[in-house]
C-alpha cells in the first residue's frame, strides 16, 4: 500500500522492515510480524486508542513519541491505507505531496507564492 506514495524508502529499523520518506520513519514492522508502528500525532493516536482498542493499541516504550501500534489482522485494509497515508503526509516533502495529489509543485507553470517583500534600511 505504502509503495503508492511518492519517495517511499524501505529501510530497516530495530532489525525489522520499515519505510520511510526523506530519512523519516514513517512505519515498521514490529518483531511479531502481526503488529505495525505507524507515525501518527499524539491527538490522533488518544482518538484512535479511544475509539478502536482492538485495533490500536501502545506500549510504554511508545508513550512519548507520536506513534501508534496496529494489530495487522484486526484492521481493514482502507483504514491501514489511511493510516500510511497521513503518516506520508506528516513527512513527505511539498514536492512528493503534490505529484500524489496530481498537482505540480510551485513554479512557473502554476505561479509563485508573492516574494517577500525586503526593508530597505535607510
Amino acid at each position: 500500500m505504502a509503495r503508492d506514495f511518492p519517495g517511499i524508502e524501505e529501510s530497516t529499523s530495530y532489525g525489522t522492515a520499515a519505510l520511510k520518506v526523506g530519512g523519516s520513519l514513517l512505519t515498521r514492522l514490529w518483531e511479531d510480524g502481526e503488529t505495525l508502528v505507524v507515525k501518527t500525532t499524539f491527538v490522533d493516536r488518544d482518538l484512535l486508542l479511544q475509539s478502536e482498542p482492538d485495533v490500536y493499541f501502545l506500549t510504554d516504550h511508545y508513550r512519548n513519541y507520536p506513534y501508534v501500534l496496529v494489530h495487522l489482522p484486526r484492521i481493514r485494509a482502507s483504514e491501514m491505507r489511511d493510516r500510511l497515508e497521513e503518516a506520508w503526509r506528516r513527512s513527505a516533502s511539498m514536492k512528493f505531496i503534490a505529484r500524489l495529489d496530481g498537482g505540480k509543485e510551485w513554479g512557473p507553470a502554476r505561479g509563485k507564492p508573492p516574494a517577500k517583500k525586503r526593508r530597505i534600511r535607510r
